[in-house]
């Protein structure tokens, strides 16, 4: 989501697809137990998401149409409006497989969010405060749990990525005709960005 620190290419293992490539748009499948390396592809999806200054990484972003995210949203923890127990929750790395969203409730709320795809381009989202999950982890254990407030929305921003859904999606037409241009661009590969990236031939 955040994309503001100069890396060092070198240590991309996987470029990041820009706004506009297909792969993007395509509903990621549920894997097994044996999909190949998944250990080894797990950790690199974090070391990407690191070199990259990202708080979270979905599958599709590194061109693999797979339902797998991972999520290490440490650095909101610093926020001053957050509670003990909601800092505490920010503080572990997630990796999230066949996550599946059963509810979304409470009030709606707006967050800016920005996209490792989408770079450049900040815009506040809006919604829910909770959701219900279910999915397994790298250990194939089942979880259904209820999280809520900004480890909540880090999730949800994640988890369109496996529907083939991005943040720009949820803003209004009016929002979408102004940012058309610089979506455009970015789909071209206009754009300036320290961490290397794959644009839609």
């Amino acid at each position: 989501m955040i994309y503001v620190c100069k890396i060092i290419y070198n240590n991309m293992i996987y470029p990041i697809l820009a706004y506009g490539h297909p792969v993007l748009r395509k509903i990621a499948k549920d894997i097994t137990p044996d999909y190949p390396d998944l250990d080894k592809l797990i950790d690199e999806m974090f070391e990407n998401m690191y070199h990259s200054n990202g708080v979270g990484l979905a599958a599709p972003q590194i061109g693999k149409s797979i339902r797998l995210f991972v999520i290490d949203a440490s650095p909101f923890a610093d926020f001053d409006d957050l509670d003990d127990a909601e800092r505490e929750q920010l503080k572990d790395k997630r990796v999230f497989i066949n996550a599946h969203i059963l509810e979304e409730t409470g009030k709606e709320w707006d967050f800016n969010e920005g996209c490792l795809s989408v770079p450049g381009i900040n815009e506040d989202v809006t919604r829910h405060e909770r959701i219900k999950i279910e999915y397994v982890d790298k250990d194939f254990n089942k979880h259904v749990e209820e999280i809520d407030g900004i480890l909540a929305r880090v999730i949800q921003h994640e988890y369109d990525h496996l529907d083939g859904i991005l943040f720009t999606d949820h803003l209004s037409s009016f929002k979408k005709r102004l940012l058309k241009r610089k979506l455009e661009n970015i789909s071209k590969g206009k754009v300036n960005v320290d961490y290397r990236m794959k644009f839609p031939k």
